[in-house]
């Protein structure tokens, strides 16, 4: 019964029921963060704090307006990165289960290939579904933290604390949460190879998206052709990815190279690793190693596309997803080219998935805008600022510029209101608008307008 009535759900009503999931699962965990025994202090945490953490840490974006490490206590920790860890499930979960809504197959599972092939009416095993996703997910973290276990070791913390960082950071990198457990965060490691490299990894693999984890690990292998069999949605996932990982690096170094207050003083090893860090950050993981207020403004816009662009579709990312971006670049390269079809790697992309881009881009960037006016009239900061603790609540990233503990109740609210949005706005929106097929027995002339 609870099966069929999730398929229905899915199929009939995608929005309400992912508004509704995270809206609970936000509300049961403000209210765990409101007693007492959550703060380290002993005080009750008000109700913009608390509602701020829950919203950041199940929409897995990583803002804070207190300092994780030192305001809240163990239990609030906890709270916390339990929080991470079912938001983290349930972005790929819905997003996934919406996929299927949309697409009637999404190459999931052999089960799932099976069920769409047939045409049955079920969106398939969706038990099933969540228990690979858990599985998978919970492999990669508990991957992550077995490589941070004896580093943490290695660096004198107690097997207790050192497994506890461990797995939180484990837990964190992978759902591009930018939570961390201690005050100073990852500064102290700022030139740890062997700390930052399986977070920024762990990041980067969380940003690819669940579709594409498991097209590459349950992919059949060919001999010569096994990247080339490859779905198109991987390809597009992991080439703009790479295309953009790869940018940002070579801006955001340029940029900061010679700068005192972040690459400067650094030595070159330093230098490059914390580069790297940076630049996969943007994506939606949030983790810092230098002051990102400290940095140029021009860096700040940089971070700002990388940031509204962010991740891969169902995965634990936000962001307008590369694969818009990839979508859009290639109807510009068509247009420029005089071809009638978008193509990519041998395929063809329907039309309407161009439609669906470009809705995409004007929601999330009218959700900007509208934000930005709003947070410049209930604050004092200047735009550039703004725009971006905005975008980075948008887009669930988590990186400041050191303004989201000064900002008033109102504006937190309506950050919080944003990362919701962010996170569970555009996918029930999307999946909603994908789901309207109104078929038209008349059509009228067609005209082209002037354009540009």
């Amino acid at each position: 019964m609870l099966r069929e009535w999730v398929d229905k759900t899915v199929r009939e009503y995608p929005a309400r029921l992912a508004m509704t999931v995270f809206a609970a699962v936000i509300t049961v965990f403000t209210l765990l963060l409101l007693p007492p025994w959550a703060t380290a202090s002993g005080r009750s945490a008000s109700f913009a704090d608390a509602l701020f953490t829950a919203t950041s840490a199940v929409c897995i974006t990583g803002l804070v307006t207190v300092d994780t490490g030192e305001y809240w206590s163990t239990y609030g920790r906890v709270v916390i990165i339990v929080g991470i860890k079912i938001g983290g499930l349930g972005v790929m979960t819905l997003a996934s289960l919406l996929g299927m809504a949309v697409s009637r197959r999404i190459g999931l599972t052999q089960r799932l290939l099976t069920a769409s092939e047939t045409k049955t009416s079920r969106l398939g095993e969706v038990g099933d579904l969540v228990r690979v996703i858990i599985i998978t997910s919970t492999s990669i973290e508990a991957t992550i933290a077995l490589f941070l276990f004896p580093r943490f070791l290695a660096l004198g913390e107690s097997v207790g604390q050192a497994a506890w960082h461990a797995a939180f950071f484990g837990i964190s990198a992978f759902n591009n949460a930018g939570f961390v457990p201690t005050a100073d965060g990852l500064v102290p490691y700022t030139s740890d190879w062997l700390v930052l490299v399986p977070v920024a990894l762990g990041v980067f693999i969380g940003a690819l998206g669940f579709p594409v984890i498991l097209n590459v690990l349950t992919h059949r292998r060919r001999r010569h052709h096994w990247v080339r069999s490859l779905s198109l949605h991987t390809k597009l996932t992991v080439t703009t990815s790479l295309a953009l990982l790869a940018g940002g690096a070579v801006l955001i170094g340029a940029l900061e190279w010679n700068n005192p207050r972040t690459l400067g003083e650094q030595d070159l090893p330093t230098r490059l690793l914390s580069t790297f860090f940076a630049a996969v950050m943007p994506r939606s993981g949030g983790f810092s190693t230098v002051d990102v207020g400290a940095m140029h403004d021009e860096t700040w816009l940089v971070h700002d596309a990388m940031m509204f662009v962010g991740g891969g579709s169902a995965s634990t990312a936000g962001g307008i997803k590369v694969t818009t971006l990839a979508v859009m670049l290639l109807a510009i390269l068509a247009e420029a080219r005089g071809d009638k079809d978008t193509e990519a790697f041998g395929r063809r992309i329907p039309r309407d998935t161009l439609r669906l881009s470009i809705a995409v881009v004007f929601i999330g960037a009218t959700a900007v805008l509208v934000s930005c006016i709003v947070l410049l009239q209930i604050t004092e900061f200047s735009l550039s600022q703004v725009l971006f603790e905005v975008i980075s609540a948008f887009a669930t990233v988590g990186l400041s510029t050191g303004i989201t503990p000064e900002l008033p109740d109102a504006a937190k609210i309506w950050l919080s209101a944003l990362m919701f949005m962010g996170r569970v706005g555009t996918i029930s929106i999307l999946s909603a608008l994908a789901l309207r097929d109104r078929r038209r027995i008349v059509r009228f002339p067609e005209e082209r307008p002037i354009i540009g």
